[in-house]
């Protein structure tokens, strides 16, 4: 399978409408200037400072819960749990890392030092980057947000955010949090659709954290380029699942049930497609439709599950397109499909004998559709996935250590679970993020110190040895020289 892979959030810059008034375009303008001396002064923030900033988020995010858990239920008709979990959780531990670890981060770094500087004193220091710009996605509003909010308030920087408009009452309530937390001279918010993302990046801002489809991934790169900011681009791609016939297939099957159908598929680190091995394939469909018939009931029963529902009516027509494009080419439904386009809703859906032209095939998801692929060696896997961008996430099923280390070696992505799903999103002491197509940079815990802070070198002399290279004496150490160089 070979992918080109498409962004399923944005598949194309949105037309711009009238939400950049020439009032809001003038205050974008303003609020970056007026960030420029906040920046300056925050450089000469303490750790002690910058913590009790990220409590008082914290705070906030906890007496907005309620607020949160309904906007979960208006936008994307989630359960209570579920946006807890989803939204509100990865963010307080965010906080809490930090919390504990944050003097460390920052301390700076002794440097050993080398041989030519002899007499000096080295060392790195953590500095914040300044003016920092967030592009924030749809399907997560809280968790992207103001996850990357975290590390950027920790390290220093000011920030302006730009929510979606498709979430309109989760940008509502983050409006309500972050104006409830912080001046608009240190972190400032602006909803709108992509007409006010324009505005904000033609801005010089000093880093830009984006998270998104990498369509729109290329044109922040391309807009940090003019000014030489530096970027995180936290983008997707088709994430794909490898079971071999030694997996546990019944933890397999619920696993990735549950891992898939959160958000209803709509989660950049979802599974894409599943290669099953073709002589345990029909054992796994069974087992994974037992699950979903479980947990949510077949075809429109799953209609009055906690099953959420697709954002909104274009990205329905979207995935029912995929859906319908697949079986108009043969594709074979072997679980759910059914479709209420009027309810933004489709069920839980397994297809097979998909062909290779199929858009399914070379589009990410991005909601309820899993694809289940048989072979018969890993080497026809990893073929596969080599021929396809760098997926975000890749996941293994095996109880073989040998078979997995070898998919491990021979491919390349963001992250990688082995017997489990979106597991490693959720720990703070590993960088999450992309490789190439499916993302630059990193970060969560120590990684977004790194992706919002200069790591400065700083060296200082001791005691003076350099001048010994000064002329003439340069001609007379080449024999020292040398012996040095073949030494080393």
């Amino acid at each position: 399978m070979e992918s080109t892979v498409s962004a399923p959030d944005q598949l194309a810059p949105l037309p711009a409408t009238e939400t950049l008034t020439p009032e809001l375009h003038s205050d974008i303008q303003r609020i970056f200037e007026l960030q420029q001396s906040t920046a300056l002064r925050l450089r000469r923030s303490t750790v002690n400072e910058r913590l009790g900033k990220l409590e008082k988020l914290k705070q906030s995010i906890l007496n907005h819960r309620e607020d949160i858990v309904a906007a979960a239920e208006q936008d994307f008709g989630r359960s209570g749990a579920e946006a807890e979990f989803t939204e509100m959780m990865p963010v307080l531990m965010e906080i809490a890392d930090h919390r504990k670890h944050l003097k460390r981060w920052l301390r700076p770094k002794r440097a050993p030092l080398s041989a030519m500087m002899l007499g000096t004193r080295s060392e790195t220091r953590y500095e914040p980057r300044g003016r920092c710009l967030i592009i924030a996605p749809w399907n997560y509003p809280v968790t992207l947000t103001l996850g990357p909010l975290v590390p950027a308030i920790a390290c220093g920087n000011t920030v302006m955010i730009k929510t979606s408009e498709m979430a309109p009452h989760f940008s509502a309530v983050l409006v309500t949090i972050i104006r409830e937390c912080f001046n608009e001279d240190e972190v400032a918010i602006f909803e709108g659709d992509a007409s006010v993302a324009k505005a904000l990046l033609d801005l010089p801002f000093d880093h830009m954290f984006f998270t998104g489809a990498p369509g729109i991934g290329k044109l922040v790169m391309a807009a940090a380029a003019r000014h030489l900011s530096s970027v995180t681009l936290e983008l997707g791609g088709k994430s794909p699942i490898v079971i071999d016939n030694s997996a546990d297939l019944e933890l397999a099957a619920r696993t990735i049930a549950w891992g898939k159908y959160i958000n209803n598929g709509q989660t950049c680190i979802a599974p894409d497609h599943i290669y099953v091995q073709n002589d345990i394939k029909d054992q796994f469909v069974s087992a994974i439709s037992r699950a979903l018939s479980e947990w949510y009931g077949e075809g429109l029963q799953a209609q009055q599950s906690q099953l959420a529902r697709i954002i909104n009516q274009r990205h329905t027509d979207r995935v029912v397109g995929l859906l319908e494009n697949a079986k108009a080419l043969g594709a074979k439904v072997v679980y759910g499909g059914a479709v209420d386009r009027e309810d933004r809703f489709v069920s839980p859906t397994l297809l097979s004998d998909i062909p290779d032209n199929a858009d399914i095939m070379s589009e990410e998801i991005f909601g309820p559709l899993l694809p289940i692929i048989g072979f018969n060696q890993l080497d026809e896997v990893i073929d596969q996935i080599n021929r396809a961008p760098k997926p975000l996430a890749l996941y293994i099923w095996s109880r073989n250590d040998s078979n997995a280390e070898k998919i491990i070696q021979n491919t390349s992505a963001g992250g990688t679970c082995v017997n489990h799903i979106a597991a490693h999103f959720l720990n703070q002491n590993l960088p999450f993020g992309g490789v190439n197509n499916s993302g630059i940079g990193s970060y969560h815990g120590e990684w977004g110190i790194s992706a919002f802070s200069h790591e400065r070198a700083v060296l200082k002399t001791q005691f003076f040895t350099a001048k010994i290279f000064f002329p003439p004496n340069a001609e007379k150490l080449r024999k020292p020289l040398q012996w040095v160089m073949g030494k080393l």
